[in-house]
């Protein structure tokens, strides 16, 4: 069973450079152990206590895997599973009072 997973810049250091890479499993905790054997430390940057960290979001096919059943999500041949660091921030009170809306 091949699954495509695509690597966010950020964590490509563990795939020697790779976007994208192959792997295996019946669901995302099985496909994450598969990519710790063969890329050693990228499973602690997406998985802690046996969650999905806060910050990652993982997509299985565009669907986000937390409105799924998480990282026991189950997985099919062909699927694509894309990982995606979230993004946090906003307009700090400088900001604001640059923009008027302090």
């Amino acid at each position: 069973m091949a699954i495509e997973v695509r690597i966010p810049t950020i964590l490509r250091t563990y795939t020697d450079g790779e976007k994208s890479v192959t792997g295996e499993g019946d669901t995302l905790k099985e496909l994450f152990d598969d990519l710790e054997s063969r890329h050693a430390g990228i499973q602690g940057r997406l998985v802690d206590g046996g969650e999905l960290r806060r910050f990652v979001n993982v997509y299985l096919n565009d669907e986000d895997v937390r409105f799924l059943d998480g990282i026991s999500t189950k997985l099919s041949d062909g699927d694509n599973v894309t990982i995606l660091p979230a993004v946090a921030g906003g307009a700090g009170t400088h900001m604001r009072v640059r923009m008027g809306t302090r």
